[in-house]
This record gives C-alpha cells, structure tokens and sequence, in this order.
C-alpha cells in the first residue's frame, strides 16, 4: 500500500512536470492566435506583421501584443500602421 502511493506520487510529479512545460507551449500558441486574428481584422496576416514588427524595429513581444489585440483594438491597430509604414518605408 505504502508503494503505491509512492508510485502515485512520483507519476503525478511527473505529470505536474510536463504540465508546466505544455502551458509555456499553449500559452504561445493562444497569443498567436488572437494575434492573428487582430491581424486579419487589420488586413495582414500574423507573419507579415511580425515581419513589419522586426523591420520597423518595433519590440514588443507577443503576449502584450495579444493583449492589445484582445483589449484594445484601436492601439492594436496604430501598431499595425506604424508597423506597416515602417516596413514600406525601410523596403
């Protein structure tokens, strides 16, 4: 008996373990997809604004991004603009 609460024990930290690691994994994904989403509503798509982001040297990173994207459509979208004049003008 005392075994098996062991086991269960062990195989539950194991669990816990990957569990912490899957979330970092979904967490990403999730921004991605509101990214996206705020992006098509903004007439891009999520690899072209992130693409614009890095030529235009604006960081930020995607949970904030996602946050605005969510939160704040209208600043979301001034991101976008700036982005995307930014990108025009350095190509």
């Amino acid at each position: 008996m005392w075994r098996r609460a062991v086991e269960a024990v062990h195989r539950a930290w194991m669990h816990a373990y990957r569990g912490r690691k899957n979330k970092k994994r979904d967490m990403r994904r999730l921004w991605i997809v509101r990214i996206n989403a705020g992006a098509r509503i903004n007439g891009t798509t999520y690899s072209r604004l992130m693409n614009a982001l890095m030529r235009a040297s604006i960081e930020i990173d995607r949970k904030a991004l996602a946050d605005l994207a969510v939160a704040d459509p209208a600043a979301f979208a001034k991101v976008v603009a700036a982005a995307q004049q930014a990108a025009a003008a350095a190509a």
